[in-house]
């Protein structure tokens, strides 16, 4: 395992955190933008040299970060479909779990404007209040779907994400 590689991702996950809970306590962005990209530039450099970075490289938790990190690089959605195939393949070499993959298929369906799968990205109304689950492909097996890969029924994560629960 790299260590040190790991370390560097659970600092910038930290980073990204703190900003995201800044931006939704103030409404304000911030130092968001700046971070994403920062945090996209560097995580392209390590998939560069490293590949994915999985779990034997990077343990669970770094595996998590650079999921994370993927996550966000919304700016770069060529580099976000990039780590989906390589996470794809890691998730098939048992080196991600199943749910980063769903998350992050869905982040890039999103992105492109098509319904998503999982139905794990939600949006905001045009005032910015409002949340609800974006599109879904084929509702009647969205459960299904989801326990496929590990997550939780969408009526309990809908809970959860409007802050019900």
């Amino acid at each position: 395992m790299n260590s040190e590689l790991a370390e560097a991702l659970n600092r910038r996950a930290g980073r990204d955190q703190e900003a995201r809970r800044a931006a939704q306590e103030t409404g304000l962005a911030g130092d968001l933008l700046s971070i994403d990209a920062d945090n996209t530039a560097w995580l392209k450099g390590i998939v560069a040299e490293h590949g994915w970075p999985g779990v034997d490289l990077v343990g669970e938790e770094g595996a998590e970060m650079a999921w994370l990190l993927a996550q966000h690089a919304d700016r770069e959605p060529q580099f976000q479909q990039r780590a989906l195939e390589l996470l794809t393949a890691a998730v098939e070499a048992g080196q991600a779990p199943r749910r980063h993959l769903a998350y992050l298929t869905d982040r890039c369906l999103v992105g492109a404007g098509e319904p998503q799968v999982y139905g794990t990205q939600y949006v905001s109304g045009p005032d910015g209040t409002g949340l609800r689950l974006h599109a879904v492909a084929d509702p009647e097996g969205l459960d299904a779907r989801r326990e496929a890969v590990g997550l939780e029924p969408s009526a309990a994560y809908d809970r959860r994400m409007r802050g019900q629960e």
